[in-house]
């Protein structure tokens, strides 16, 4: 399939850049860690040429330009021939139905790599380490097969203020080389991300206001997450971030024990969904407080006109974990 001109939501127009193959997310968050250092020294001693970006921690209003990298990854000619044993145990952790077609969270486990290759390139101006995951937008416009092949596109774009900092949406694409889409991506995800302490000179404090009070419905369901979630979690993702293997490793960044990861919570919610979201269907997911490991977690699906939301919390303290929408196409 010839790659198609990829323009960001605002129309900028996009450098694509092909690689080789899907990169493996182990060198990715080393890399990370080292631009993470790299970016904090300049904002430490922005005096140093040529590192970091930011906000200076000595002159807190000052503020450089920060620019996302106008290219986009792309990779033609993944094959998902030998995918089914590592979808199947996917599919079984996540409590979808045990099949040879690829979930919308699947997907996301496909092309977070790229994603996060964009991230960790030398001209993105935000840390790996310490992004807080904010929410999600899928769209998935039919069923992908194992045995399809496929293409996967990735890029940054929507550089905007947070009330805590900048947010930036990493948008991810899976295209069929069949064709067989007319067009048009068979799913595509917009991830974003919030980076602390940050600012874009000139803009105004963004207008994200604090989580109204929430009072949690009647439940439809309940999570009991074992202390090794993060890991079994991991071990299919690709995903061994600290935070989420041990209450040990978990500690070593703030929190008081492992956290779930969180599209394995928005990846649940979307498997208790069920069969009626149909083999296309839109899915968001917004995330508040970390679901601590072990943890219960209290689920409610609740049909809507056009589709289902649906949201998780605590029951014990009656904080929300995440909350969200899945809408037949």
């Amino acid at each position: 399939m010839t790659a198609e001109p990829l323009r960001t939501g605002d129309g900028t127009a996009l450098h694509v850049e092909t690689q080789p193959s899907l990169p493996g997310l182990g060198g990715l968050y080393a890399r990370g860690a080292a631009a993470s250092g790299r970016i904090a020294a300049g904002r430490a001693l922005p005096g140093l040429p040529g590192i970091g970006s930011g906000r200076s921690d000595h002159d807190p209003g000052a503020a450089t330009d920060l620019a996302l990298p106008e290219v986009a990854y792309r990779v033609p000619g993944v094959t998902t021939t030998g995918l089914a044993r590592h979808l199947h145990e996917y599919q079984r952790l996540l409590h979808e139905p045990v099949g040879d077609t690829l979930p919308a969270g699947y997907l996301h486990v496909l092309a977070f790599p790229l994603a996060t290759a964009v991230m960790v390139r030398g001209d993105f101006p935000l840390p790996l380490l310490g992004m807080v995951h904010l929410a999600n937008a899928v769209e998935l416009r039919g069923p992908v097969r194992v045995g399809d092949v496929l293409e996967v596109r990735a890029w940054a774009e929507n550089l905007r203020p947070h009330r805590r900092g900048v947010q930036v949406d990493l948008v991810s694409e899976v295209w069929a080389e069949s064709g067989a889409d007319g067009g048009q991506p068979s799913w595509r995800g917009v991830s974003t991300y919030l980076a602390k302490g940050f600012e874009l000179p000139d803009a105004p404090t963004g207008d994200e206001s604090p989580r109204a009070d929430w009072h949690p419905p009647l439940p439809t369901g309940r999570w009991a997450l074992g202390p090794g979630t993060g890991r079994a979690y991991g071990a299919v993702s690709g995903d061994r971030n600290p935070i989420h293997l041990s209450a040990l490793s978990a500690k070593a960044f703030g929190f008081p024990r492992a956290i779930a990861h969180g599209m394995y919570t928005a990846a649940r919610a979307l498997a208790d969904v069920g069969h009626v979201r149909g083999d296309a269907y839109r899915w968001t997911v917004e995330f508040a407080k970390p679901v601590l490991l072990p943890g219960t977690v209290d689920v409610a699906i609740t049909p809507e006109t056009d589709g289902f939301a649906y949201v998780g919390w605590n029951g014990r303290r009656r904080l929300q974990h995440f909350c969200g929408t899945v809408t037949p196409l």
